[in-house]
């Protein structure tokens, strides 16, 4: 058991307006988020930004209105992770709604062809005849694809949502919130979130042309893979991502999400009537994600663009038995990675202040590398890069990296490649997250100037884990109601975390459940009734005292059901 590092408590205070029913510490929870009142706490689908403010949107609607016009053959480009597969599926479904005849897809295979429209991948899209392509999660950074295209005559819209570098690709239009001097408030959108944005643009267009009689098509049954992609990518949930996020949730607890939506949330053992933004963050996400990892993302894309519920079910079983397979992969990498660490142990990494960790494997999968450096930034509090062959015994490698709060990962990566010009052979991403390539030769230049950086970029402050707590609960507070109203006060999520809490607890009992989880039976003062919790993953570090003091989650507990709660550990020590 590792000592919780720092337990900070956020202020209580609240303001504004607030329902009756919405109770204190639901308020209390909001105001430590920066909320002020109901509204903003809850934006509906009337908050949204416009799209008129979106760099280019205008241009793309207009571009798509005439493909369809024309009856021109349209080829959407997905990516192979949960936010490129949902945003292919919400382009490839949108599309079709707005009267678009002829609508294609494809998705690189992360083995074959790399990250992006690549020209390797556009040699092979030529077998498909398009007239027009659409990017999806992707293509700021794909110039030598784009002017692939370009040469054979086709059009290009590229909708993206990554950082752009010093040089933007010859597409005819581009649509990314983050290019230099867009005027769109949400900098945070998801891929799923911008293709979603572009086609309300497009229904604009088409109106003022008379294509509709009515007001033409409801894009909000859309709303469930615009939900799916944006919490499964990690994005900040700004108000207007909540809002997004919310009403999909709605829909999909409603009943009316996709086939394959349901299908996904059934076979990974979820009520659909109370699915959440975790639910999609541990369960949906990571069944989606494992097809692009280690087969090919086009059986996920397929899932999502599938009517027929039994279709449906046949492929979400199928990407349940990959995910499965996905996690074994992942357990052994991260095993190897754990012994790489140059024979040390890896809290040793920690005590030696050493500020970012790279490594490789020959036997690696590229598909997992990114889940492994995942584990290790949580697990060390410290960047981390991990790097894969592009394919078997090949010399050119595939990195993923994972950052900590303070160190933006995609400028680290810019400014090596500004260091050492020709280094690295492409990257992009997010603050948290970025990708690259890199030649087996220049690995170990890499990692001593990627390290360099890190030792310049980060303090002692930052590389110490902290829990933000919410605070502790009265003993009132340990109940069915209220672990409803924080199980359904969200959508949480990324810069908006889901509530936490803090205490110590009198230890009754410990027992090992399903092989390696913890549960634990509390007593809390002024409580006559004992807890239940459970800490995942924590029985090899069980306690031996009889107090301890936890981080945890306060859920209901549907298993045992009739008004139950259960506590989530998320940290425990003794108190």
């Amino acid at each position: 058991m590792t000592p919780l590092r720092r337990i900070r408590r956020r202020a209580a205070g609240t303001s504004g307006a607030w329902p009756d029913h919405v109770l204190p510490l639901l308020r209390r929870v909001y105001a430590a988020r920066g909320v002020a009142d109901f509204a903003a706490a809850r934006p509906r689908l009337v908050d949204l930004h416009t799209p008129d403010t979106l760099t280019g949107i205008t241009e793309a609607a207009r571009l798509l209105a005439d493909a369809i016009a024309a009856g021109r053959r349209i080829v959407v480009v997905g990516d192979f992770d949960c936010d490129g597969a949902t945003a292919c599926a919400v382009a490839v479904r949108g599309l079709r709604m707005l009267g678009a005849r002829e609508v294609l897809h494809a998705v690189p295979n992360r083995i074959v062809h790399g990250y992006g429209l690549s020209p390797g991948l556009v040699d092979e899209l030529a077998a498909l005849g398009p007239e027009l392509l659409v990017t999806v999660d992707h293509g700021i950074a794909c110039h030598a694809g784009i002017a692939a295209a370009k040469a054979r005559g086709w059009q290009v819209l590229v909708t993206d949502h990554h950082l752009p570098g010093p040089t933007l690709p010859a597409a005819d239009v581009i649509v990314d919130p983050n290019l230099p001097g867009d005027m769109f408030p949400s900098k945070t959108l998801a891929g799923v979130g911008v293709i979603f944005y572009v086609l309300l643009a497009l229904r604009g267009v088409l109106r003022a042309r008379g294509a509709f009689v009515d007001a033409g098509p409801d894009l909000r049954v859309l709303l469930d893979l615009v939900a799916v992609g944006t919490v499964a990518d990690l994005v900040a949930l700004d108000a207007n991502n909540r809002a997004l996020v919310a009403a999909g949730l709605q829909r999909l607890r409603a009943g009316q999400g996709c086939a394959g939506l349901q299908a996904l949330a059934r076979v990974a053992g979820r009520e659909v009537s109370r699915l959440t933004a975790a639910d999609i963050g541990y369960a949906i996400g990571p069944r989606l994600n494992a097809a692009g990892r280690l087969e090919d993302m086009s059986i996920g894309i397929e899932c999502l663009l599938t009517d027929d519920a039994a279709r449906a079910r046949e492929l979400a079983q199928l990407l349940d038995r990959i995910n499965a397979e996905r996690r074994g992969v992942q357990q052994t990498m991260v095993d190897e990675a754990e012994a790489a660490l140059t024979g040390r142990a890896l809290d040793s990494v920690v005590s030696a202040g050493d500020p970012a960790v790279v490594l490789f494997d020959p036997e690696w999968h590229p598909g997992v590398v990114g889940l492994v450096a995942s584990k290790l930034k949580e697990r060390l509090h410290r960047p981390v890069v991990a790097f894969a062959p592009a394919e078997p015994g090949s010399r050119q490698l595939r990195g993923s990296a994972r950052s900590i709060p303070g160190f933006h990962i995609r400028d680290a990566l810019a400014a090596v490649d500004a260091a050492r010009p020709g280094l690295i052979g492409r990257f992009g991403g997010h603050a948290m997250a970025a990708g690259l390539s890199l030649d087996l030769d220049a690995l170990a230049d890499f990692e001593q100037a990627f390290r360099a950086h890190a030792a310049g970029a980060l303090d002692a402050a930052l590389l110490q884990a902290v829990i933000d707590s919410d605070g502790e609960l009265a003993a009132h507070e340990f109940d069915h109601a209220h672990a409803q109203a924080l199980r359904d006060g969200g959508p949480w999520g990324q810069a908006f975390p889901e509530p936490l809490f803090d205490g110590g607890f009198e230890l009754l009992d410990v027992r090992c459940v399903g092989q390696r989880h913890l549960r634990l039976r509390l007593r809390v003062p002024e409580r006559r009734e004992p807890l239940d919790a459970i800490q995942f993953g924590g029985w090899e570090a069980r306690p031996d005292t009889s107090r301890v003091h936890l981080a945890y989650r306060l859920a209901p507990d549907d298993y045992r059901g009739n008004g139950a709660v259960q506590l989530v550990v998320e940290h425990l020590e003794p108190a």
